[in-house]
């Protein structure tokens, strides 16, 4: 093999063809000679035929011989290749495996070279804008700062009436209908017809208007106003500071993202590019791996936004789950029944995490498993679960191939995501990471010519053989 590995690409395909026409002819005139013998002077056709037999097995094995040596020096490492180039360009991180691309000739060392060369300026072009971005996430704090004493709970909205942007005291007020979400749908907290109503008499007035509104869930009464902005641009809505549940010391951080302001309300998913979409990826602890008798103890999830993971949009609820929870278990996830004594049970957390999913895709890691509990108990939160669900191991599958691991720890380790050792396990860490390893992916998938949420879920579909596709 060493030997193998010092001489050309092109002289080791012509000695492998050379070898492979040998044994052809080889194996033709053997099965000829053990023909010959068998045949008789009275029956000589006998002896053809079974050598004609003879030689299509011979042939027959010989080519899958070579399509197997083909698969594992060609095939394999060429798709490793690909992947590998594929995560450093669009995910920053992974590497060429040179070893396993070693009977490729100069192809993995010219590949890695580039690689190499390409993150090296990279990241010399990224230490020239430092300073500049440094400076622009400064002015970016103070204005969030100063946006954050303004003792008002405020959203902005975009056209479309879904929420750009919002405050800790607004989301005190929203989180008692429904926790507050980026992108989501102002109607998912307010009744629609008082705040149409007070909608249309601002864009017709062009003036600030005054309203009082329940909310969408539960009847609470909001005294509010509305203040238009500039044509296009949406509106403020600004909720009664007596609403509010914030301590006058607590931090009041502001979460936003203005490349929502162009958002654009949809009913069909799947034609949406994966990148515009809303995801809440979870991950779930349990009192076992029987998902028709054990119980969630532990849910946690984070929405991801843009390509983003949003700050301070996540869940990290522990769940009584009504049983003793088995010390093996306890071992693994470190959630003890003191732990859940008194917390929700799944028909309050599971409707929170639904309440949070709204209107997003479902992404988990081994998805099956989660889903199993959540729908088996979705009669009793009241909800129904038809969310499209993408799957990182069918994901991983359609980037990597069916051959290579598809394990979380696996694929942090692919794409550069760290796992701190004392969050792994957790429901809230597993989330995060399995977040972190999705925003990762959306860039390789894009660069697969994968850019939409059907296309995905298509292509997903062709490893079930690996993991159940739930849509």
């Amino acid at each position: 093999m060493q030997i193998l590995t010092k001489l050309s690409l092109r002289f080791r395909i012509f000695l492998f063809f050379a070898f492979l026409g040998a044994a052809a002819v080889l194996l033709v005139i053997g099965a000829l000679l053990v023909g010959a013998g068998r045949a008789t002077p009275e029956d000589i056709v006998s002896g053809f035929v079974f050598a004609g037999v003879l030689s299509s097995f011979g042939l027959l094995a010989l080519v899958a011989g070579v399509w197997f040596l083909f698969d594992e020096n060609v095939a394999r490492p060429i798709e490793r290749l690909a992947s590998g180039l594929r995560s450093r360009a669009h995910a920053g991180s992974g590497g060429v495996d040179t070893h396993s691309a070693r009977f490729l000739g100069d192809l993995a060392p010219a590949a890695e070279a580039v690689s190499e060369q390409l993150m090296k300026s990279t990241m010399d072009q990224a230490s020239i804008v430092a300073a500049e971005t440094r400076r622009l996430s400064d002015d970016k704090a103070r204005l969030t700062a100063l946006l954050s004493e303004i003792p008002v709970a405020m959203v902005l909205i975009n056209p479309a009436h879904q929420i750009v942007l919002y405050d800790q005291q607004a989301a005190s007020v929203l989180s008692q209908v429904s926790p507050a979400r980026l992108n989501a749908s102002i109607f998912d907290y307010f009744q629609r017809g008082p705040f149409m109503a007070a909608y249309e008499k601002m864009i017709s007035s062009g003036l600030e208007q005054s309203f009082s509104d329940l909310s969408a869930a539960n009847g609470l009464e909001f005294d509010a106003r509305l203040k238009p902005l500039a044509p296009g641009e949406g509106y403020l809505l600004m909720i009664d500071e007596a609403h509010t549940t914030i301590a006058p010391d607590e931090g009041r951080p502001v979460v936003f993202d203005f490349d929502l302001m162009e958002g654009q309300a949809t009913d069909d998913l799947m034609q949406m590019s994966l990148r515009d979409l809303i995801y809440v990826v979870f991950d779930t602890e349990t009192t076992g791996l029987l998902p028709h008798k054990d119980e969630i103890v532990q849910i946690g999830a984070v929405r991801v936004v843009k390509e983003k993971i949003v700050p301070g949009e996540v869940i990290d609820q522990l769940v009584d789950p009504e049983m003793p929870i088995p010390p093996a278990s306890t071992k693994v996830h470190h959630v003890s029944d003191m732990m859940v004594a008194g917390k929700p049970t799944i028909r309050e957390a599971g409707k929170t995490l639904h309440d949070f999913s709204r209107g997003a895709v479902l992404v988990a890691h081994n998805a099956p498993f989660d889903m199993a509990f959540l729908r088996r108990h979705a009669d009793d939160c009241g909800v129904d679960w038809t969310h499209p669900i993408l799957d990182t191991v069918l994901l991983s599958a359609v980037l990597y191939g069916t051959t290579e691991v598809h394990t979380l720890d696996a694929l942090c380790d692919r794409l550069g995501v760290v796992i701190p050792p004392e969050l792994r396990h957790t429901a809230l860490g597993d989330a995060h990471a399995t977040a972190e390893v999705l925003c990762k992916m959306l860039a390789m998938l894009h660069s697969k010519g994968i850019e939409t949420l059907g296309g995905a879920i298509a292509e997903a579909k062709k490893h079930k053989r690996l993991l159940e596709d739930l849509n």
